[in-house]
């Protein structure tokens, strides 16, 4: 009918003048004069280019929320303009370079963002009109006490900012982590303020947390795994595990080298999981992340409530545990609020009530059921390491503005250039996420979160406790919120090793404190039974073992140089011990074996060089990789020893049948050992008859052929065999005897 009663350009023009352009704004003049504070015919091309890409969809597209998002449409409607003929590639570009100038948005002057936002959220369940019309009353959750403050206490902050340090704006989220219920949502510290982009709300606008999102990452490592798993459903890391924080490089795609840095430049060594979340160190979280995998750290963060996290892991590295992966300021609160909820999910709620204006109820919020995201001993357990003053003394100093005279759980973050500054932490009744920078995303000049956030979240930390009315506003259904972070049910302390313990050639553990770990459904790994005293391993904690090795003289200039030296460049440097299996028989070892404490390597292959070459510049002891075989019990004499020897096949207890070569070691200097030789030893009642195998040898022999034993002449039952090293006719010791059965 349309068709038949008016043209396509007035049907068009009727179009342009009715469609809805978001925030109120219904035709075109409308959104010009909304957005631009101009008629349409003064518009220039940039600035409708960006409005006519509104209308697709004005809430999500609205370039005082979601700027980034208009201008992707804006670019998509130019490029259409170009291949329609209408413009040309450089016109398209200049239009999209254009600098724009919004117009000032006449909304209430309480809590402006969050009243736009609460708009936005109604447009969406009920249509624009309605919302427009005025027909709605709404209850929402902000309640203006703490949103006054959080505004006074913003304004005072970047106030008292040194000027020179280029930090114009802050924002803030405050939110309830039993309910969601957001009690002040700050957008800006002037919602009226051009200069700093005031109305947009950067609560809503996706940004690098920097190290804020770290303890997601720790909280992933720390969880249960899969119990079908190769990890049988124990955590992949505990708080006392080591992370070797020590220069490491990883080759990319494109040819390059990402080589991740400390804040503070320096490489720290071995250090605890719980002081490398602690200290906000940068290399630590890198290998965590390496090892959980960057699949992992997303679906971990969806499961939070980043929806911002949209890509998959291929659009991701493992920066995205610095902070490579933008969310907003109300996501990573929202995150937050998860760990101080004792792991349950959390979701933002604005809104209580909302009814026509006759009294007709058309929403009333309902708490939802708890849906566990995070177990919740490692909820505590991150809660317990961000509360620690102690731990992160090395890297923030004391006093610091996260030191509260109360419990409270707080991470920092500073981005790249230092364009953003954040401060997020909980109580278990109050969340408070702090990001400021500027809104245009230039840089500030030299300014961490610990100095550019972290004081406005601790200003209004505390002066919400110090008020007993807004503490009583915490309650959620009449009750509460603890005060403290209640350690939940399985959960053990033990006692850990300084890591200084592992000197080279130390043997005691010297205690340093206790740490925090889940305790395993799964029944305890018994103990391997032996015939007789052998070799075991000793965890003296996760990251700390004692066990039995041989010392190990370093590599000679001459095999020094038979190794490659692009081979050479990327080795370790020569270990100096070699380890004993567990199980291996006591009586067998060299005289130079000895218990000694160590520390675990890494994990990771990139770290292993660079982590050997530390802990032998600081006289530390890496747990040594390498067996020690035959080949180098013989190099390694002790002081006064003379000669190596033991039978290694067969061995002790074997049955036996046919003619067998005997296997061993007899190394020795020819000069001062006359000869070894291997006795066979037959019982003969309580006595046994020892019998001379073959010859008697004067050659040395290393894990080789030392005699040959012909069985299937011998009667089957027991006999003994024993390898004797002479010298000035005497034993250099006693014999290395085992015993065989013959079939």
């Amino acid at each position: 009918m349309m068709n038949r009663d008016f043209s396509k350009d007035e049907i068009l023009e009727m179009y342009l003048n009715e469609i809805y352009y978001g925030n109120l704004a219904y035709g075109v003049e409308a959104a010009a004069r909304t957005y631009f504070g101009k008629s349409v015919s003064e518009l220039t091309l940039g600035e409708a280019s960006l409005l006519a890409g509104l209308p697709q969809s004005p809430v999500e597209l609205d370039p005082f929320t979601n700027l980034e998002g208009a201008k992707e449409r804006q670019w998509l409607i130019l490029n259409l303009m170009v291949s329609e003929g209408f413009i040309d590639q450089a016109a398209a570009e200049a239009a999209y370079l254009e600098p724009l100038t919004f117009a000032a948005q006449e909304v209430s002057l309480e809590a402006p963002h969050f009243a736009v936002y609460v708009r936005q959220l109604l447009e969406e369940q009920y249509g624009a009109e309605m919302v427009a019309n005025g027909g709605l009353r709404v209850t929402t959750t902000l309640d203006m006490n703490f949103q006054r403050l959080a505004e006074d206490l913003a304004r005072q902050h970047v106030g008292l900012v040194d000027p020179a340090k280029n930090l114009t704006n802050a924002a803030l989220v405050a939110m309830k982590p039993g309910s969601g219920e957001i009690l002040a949502m700050l957008g800006s510290v002037d919602y009226k303020n051009e200069a700093i982009d005031g109305h947009v709300n950067v609560t809503l606008s996706p940004q690098q947390p920097g190290s804020s999102i770290k303890p997601l990452t720790y909280a992933a490592a720390l969880s249960p795994t899969d119990p079908a798993g190769p990890d049988g459903g124990n955590p992949r890391w505990t708080a006392a595990d080591i992370l070797w924080d020590v220069p490491v490089e990883y080759e990319q795609f494109n040819g390059q080298t990402y080589a991740p840095v400390n804040y503070d430049g320096a490489f720290h060594g071995p250090v605890r999981l719980r002081e490398a979340l602690a200290n906000s160190y940068n290399i630590p979280a890198v290998l965590l992340l390496q090892d959980i995998g960057v699949p992992r750290l997303l679906e971990f963060g969806r499961a939070l409530g980043l929806d911002s996290w949209t890509g998959d892991s291929s659009q991701y590295g493992l920066s995205l545990t610095l902070g490579g992966g933008e969310v907003t300021p109300l996501e990573l609160t929202t995150a937050y609020a998860a760990l101080a909820n004792g792991g349950n999910k959390v979701t933002p709620v604005s809104i209580l009530r909302v009814e026509r204006t006759n009294g007709e109820v058309l929403y009333e919020y309902q708490p939802s059921e708890p849906q566990r995201v995070i177990d919740e001993r490692v909820a505590y357990l991150i809660s317990n390491i961000l509360d620690d003053d102690q731990a992160r003394i090395p890297a923030m100093g004391s006093p610091n503005p996260m030191e509260l005279p109360f419990p409270a759980a707080a991470k920092t973050g500073t981005t790249n250039d230092f364009r953003d500054n954040w401060t997020m932490g909980y109580t278990p009744g109050l969340v408070v996420g702090v990001w400021t920078g500027n809104t245009d995303n230039s840089p500030m000049v030299n300014i961490s979160g610990l100095e550019g956030a972290a004081p406005l979240w601790s200003s209004f930390m505390q002066g919400v406790y110090s008020n007993g009315g807004l503490v009583a506003e915490l309650e959620i259904g009449g009750q509460m919120p603890p005060t403290e972070f209640t350690r939940p049910v399985g959960m053990a302390e033990r006692p850990l090793c300084a890591l200084g313990s592992a000197t080279v050639g130390s043997v005691d553990c010297q205690p340093d404190g206790n740490e925090l770990f889940l305790e395993s459904a799964l029944p305890p790994t018994p103990m391997p039974t032996v015939d007789r005293p052998s070799v075991f391993w000793e965890k003296l904690d996760p990251a700390v073992w004692r066990a039995v090795a041989m010392p190990l003289p370093p590599p000679s200039p001459e095999e020094i140089a038979l190794i490659p030296p692009e081979q050479l460049a990327d080795q370790p440097p020569a270990q100096l011990f070699c380890h004993f299996a567990e199980g291996t028989a006591l009586d067998i070892l060299p005289p130079t074996a000895a218990p000694q404490v160590f520390l675990t390597p890494p994990r990771n292959a990139e770290s292993l060089k660079p982590a050997h070459e530390w802990a032998q510049a600081h006289t530390i002891a890496i747990l040594p990789t390498s067996v020690c075989t035959e080949e180098m019990l013989a190099e390694s004499l002790g002081e006064g020893q003379t000669a190596v020897w033991r039978i290694t096949s067969p061995a002790d207890g074997d049955t036996i049948s046919g003619n067998v070569p005997i296997i061993g070691t007899a190394s020795f200097d020819p000069a001062l050992v006359e000869f070894y030789k291997i006795e066979l030893g037959i019982p003969n009642g309580s006595e046994i008859q020892w019998l001379t195998l073959g010859e008697t040898h004067n050659t040395p022999v290393v894990n080789g052929q030392l005699e040959y034993l012909q069985a299937e002449g011998l009667s089957p039952g027991v006999y003994y065999l024993r390898l004797i090293v002479i010298q000035d006719s005497n034993y250099v010791g006693e014999p290395h005897q085992i015993q065989i059965y013959v079939e």
